[in-house]
């Protein structure tokens, strides 16, 4: 038997990994018993920072990683797709449903049971017979923390992470917005675009880096993840560094002047029925009464009602490569191993793609197969590779890239069909490696459009 701790994506693909290959699962959850300082439900793999899986297409590493783990039949991956909403080029969710549904599909798997309650201490293995997944997520618990920071045998390296506020639908004035996706003519896009004037903008900057702040407890200075950084935090690098990041107006046209604004705040549509949208990029640390005065500067949004306001909170991670192989099992005990964001790495798919290879290798362990890393050449392979031999003294969570793979004998020059043929050669090795350990691959032709 496997005991997985904590019900995130990691932890819930991890678990309907092994249980597909007919291991039984234990899955300890905290919630409701222990609640967290950003969750809302006691559902499994509740999201609680944005609701998008980021890009969705094959020249996008983690498109491809998607494709990876569809082809491994991911839980995760299989209830997004059922569960997804506009997003232009990406994969988003209704939240409410994604969680539902993966909640759903543990809980009547029979070979899996959950157990709710808090886990204050690892767990201890059981040898090969017996291996337990860590995959408490970036909130875990003070008491579950000081023993990992224990096992590792030294401090957890930690970061800040910040959510976006989600806005009611009809609380947007639709006289003073757009929709449209950057460079998608074709289609009435997937966004609404909050156009600023270059007078509106340096106004909604001038109150961003003004603005007051909510207090960070536990540490004097924040380390915020680059990829994930709080809006106003963006704004004090400079005035246009906004304009150059997530307010980029380009590929976009105002049909109201039938120009390009001087910048767009672009909302995200938050739930299958179009009643919430995310502002796109403005997660944030400031405090709530400020965040009602500051994003009410927006136009479109001067009577927004605002049903989450943007928070932070602290995201956990150990120091991977000292700890953990490529196949997620720690290098001091080969029955324990670590998946999810505490593990190391960043973002939902990246989290739920390591808890895709735990559950894999814990199954075999049981089973008495070997453990075998997916090929470098793979996004998955990638990945773990990235985790268990980076560099210890600097090392940072992050998410998939191409970077990250071996370089092709040929490559194209043109970049788009580069990584088209880096996406080509993952999903043949991928087949071939798959195939080889008996695991289960759905297509055998690669998808690339």
């Amino acid at each position: 038997m496997i005991r997985i701790v904590g019900g995130g994506l990691a932890g819930c693909e991890a678990a309907w990994q092994a249980a597909a290959r007919g291991v039984p699962v234990t899955l300890h959850e905290m919630r409701p018993v222990r609640a967290t300082a950003v969750h809302k439900t006691d559902r499994l793999a509740e999201l609680v920072c944005s609701n998008s899986f980021r890009g969705a297409k094959l020249e996008n590493a983690v498109g491809l990683l998607k494709e990876e783990m569809r082809r491994l039949d991911s839980l995760i991956m299989r209830v997004a797709g059922e569960t997804s909403v506009p997003a232009g080029g990406a994969l988003a969710v209704d939240r409410e449903r994604f969680a539902a549904g993966v909640t759903g599909a543990i809980e009547r798997n029979p070979r899996i049971t959950v157990v709710r309650e808090e886990v204050s201490r690892i767990p201890a293995t059981g040898g090969p017979a017996a291996p337990v997944i860590l995959a408490t997520g970036p909130l875990t618990s003070a008491a579950l923390s000081a023993e990992i920071a224990a096992l590792v045998g030294q401090d957890h390296l930690y970061f800040y992470d910040a959510i976006s506020p989600i806005v009611l639908a009809e609380s947007i004035d639709r006289s003073k917005v757009f929709r449209g996706s950057r460079w998608d003519q074709a289609t009435d896009g997937d966004y609404l675009n909050c156009p600023l004037d270059a007078e509106e903008y340096r106004a909604l900057h001038e109150a961003l880096v003004t603005a007051e702040l909510t207090d960070v407890h536990d540490f004097d200075r924040a380390r915020f993840f680059e990829g994930c950084l709080p809006v106003e935090v963006m704004a004090r690098r400079g005035l246009d560094t906004l304009r150059f990041g997530p307010l980029k107006p380009v590929g976009l046209t105002d049909p109201a002047s039938g120009r390009r604004p001087h910048a767009v705040v672009q909302l995200r549509q938050d739930n299958l029925a179009a009643e919430h949208y995310s502002l796109v990029g403005f997660q944030t640390q400031i405090k709530w009464g400020e965040q009602r005065r500051v994003l009410r500067m927006i136009p479109g949004l001067e009577q927004g009602e605002f049903v989450r306001y943007g928070m932070i909170h602290r995201n956990t991670y150990i120091n991977a490569p000292t700890v953990l192989r490529e196949t997620w099992q720690t290098r001091s005990d080969p029955g324990l191993l670590i998946a999810g964001q505490i593990s190391g790495v960043e973002g939902y798919v990246e989290s739920a793609a390591s808890g895709l290879m735990a559950g894999v290798n814990a199954a075999a362990l049981v089973q008495g197969r070997p453990l075998i890393a997916p090929p470098r050449t793979t996004a998955m392979g990638a990945l773990a590779h990235y985790v268990s031999h980076a560099n210890p003294s600097d090392y940072q969570p992050m998410n998939v890239a191409f970077g990250l793979l071996p370089s092709l004998e040929r490559p194209p020059r043109n970049r788009r069909e580069r990584r088209q043929a880096l996406a080509e050669r993952a999903l043949n090795d991928l087949a071939a490696w798959s195939g080889a350990l008996g695991l289960h691959d759905e297509r055998a032709t690669a998808v690339l459009s």
